[in-house]
């Protein structure tokens, strides 16, 4: 179980991704820590990934998506809206870089799961 950011542009129309140091894209977000809430633990992972500041996570999920992942075990990913205060990046062992992508460019992204082809077929109304 993970928990996930989406992260939406000033217009709506682009959410951020991840570049993890394998080259591949992600959701902002993390597994979730035994005893831990989602908010908490998805604003840790954010702090700690991309160094930016969480101003506000929304108090309900927005999207749940299941997957199965490179090992072929199914993983679920619970994703909150949430704000960061400024996009000021610093790359880390984890997080080398980030954009904001529309759903279009989403499903192009090289990625190693689904997910976030997944949460831009969801956003556009054409997912499970």
């Amino acid at each position: 179980m993970s928990v996930k950011a989406l992260v939406w542009d000033k217009t709506r129309s682009k959410f951020l991704v991840i570049q993890e140091a394998n080259s591949e894209w992600e959701l902002p977000g993390g597994g979730l820590d035994w005893g831990a809430s989602p908010h908490d633990d998805l604003q840790r992972e954010i702090e700690e990934e991309m160094a930016l500041p969480v101003e506000w996570v929304a108090p309900n999920p927005s999207y749940f998506i299941t997957f199965k992942n490179h090992r072929e075990h199914w993983v679920a990913n619970v994703v909150y809206e949430a704000r960061v205060a400024h996009t000021d990046f610093t790359p880390s062992d984890e997080c080398v870089a980030i954009r904001f992508v529309t759903p279009a460019e989403a499903r192009a992204l090289p990625a190693r799961f689904g997910n976030i082809q997944q949460l831009a077929d969801m956003i556009e109304g054409k997912g499970k």
